[in-house]
């Protein structure tokens, strides 16, 4: 039984993107699927089913941070019988030469989780991208002219942290961008036999602390999202 997500079985499609911000979810919903219907809103984190180009897919917020995203990824594997979950997030630019909005497309990612550690023992695990998605999102991208810069990324357990040079060390070794969620997304998705992908819009730059607006992360992603659509 989902104790999170307030739908029956058959409400949620095979295909699920996963933005942090339910708002996010919403606007997608509105502006991008047809027919689209609300079958969550437990916690205010809004989940719809509905259509895009004649093929079903749902969108569910997950909250930020990799505890909160696990919670909807195991009910919506276990419970929901999802088998490609995409999030669609922003992330923290590090290196010089992304931009505002730039899309990365994580093939894998590293993490500070203590999530990680105490479930492999201290051993270490490589998560990483579903490689049929992965392809599929970055030959849809060419095909559409849409610039992707493809990586690595950090998933964090910390927005604010006491070390705030530490990025730098993640950066010399060619991540891309930091974020809070895709490690938890990979590693589930390999340990359930699904297919995951996490595709990120840069909405901010440790390297030129430019930042866009909440609202504009909300609301003006569209690439991102349509790249994610394209997979179901």
């Amino acid at each position: 039984m989902s104790i999170h997500i307030g739908a029956k079985k058959g409400d949620i499609a095979e295909t699920v993107l996963l933005p942090g911000d339910p708002m996010r979810a919403k606007y997608v919903a509105e502006n991008l699927l047809d027919d689209a219907v609300r079958y969550n809103e437990v916690r205010g984190m809004y989940g719809y089913t509905g259509f895009y180009k004649g093929k079903r897919v749902s969108i569910q917020g997950t909250g930020m941070g990799m505890p909160s995203a696990s919670i909807y990824i195991n009910e919506l594997i276990k419970e929901f019988g999802a088998k490609q979950l995409i999030r669609v997030g922003s992330c923290g630019a590090l290196q010089p030469e992304l931009e505002l909005r730039d899309i990365i497309i994580a093939m894998a990612t590293s993490t500070t989780s203590n999530i990680h550690r105490r479930l492999f023992t201290d051993m270490h695990f490589a998560p990483t991208a579903s490689w049929k998605l992965l392809k599929k999102a970055v030959d849809y991208a060419e095909s559409a002219d849409i610039e992707v810069k493809v990586g690595s990324v950090l998933s964090a357990d910390e927005f604010y942290n006491d070390s705030p040079d530490l990025w730098k060390l993640w950066a010399s070794y060619g991540v891309l961008g930091v974020e809070m969620e895709a490690a938890a997304l990979y590693t589930l998705a390999a340990k359930h036999k699904v297919d995951a992908l996490a595709i990120c819009t840069v909405s901010d730059s440790l390297v030129s602390h430019k930042e866009d607006p909440s609202e504009d992360r909300e609301r003006s992603y569209m690439d991102m999202m349509r790249i994610a659509l394209e997979l179901a």
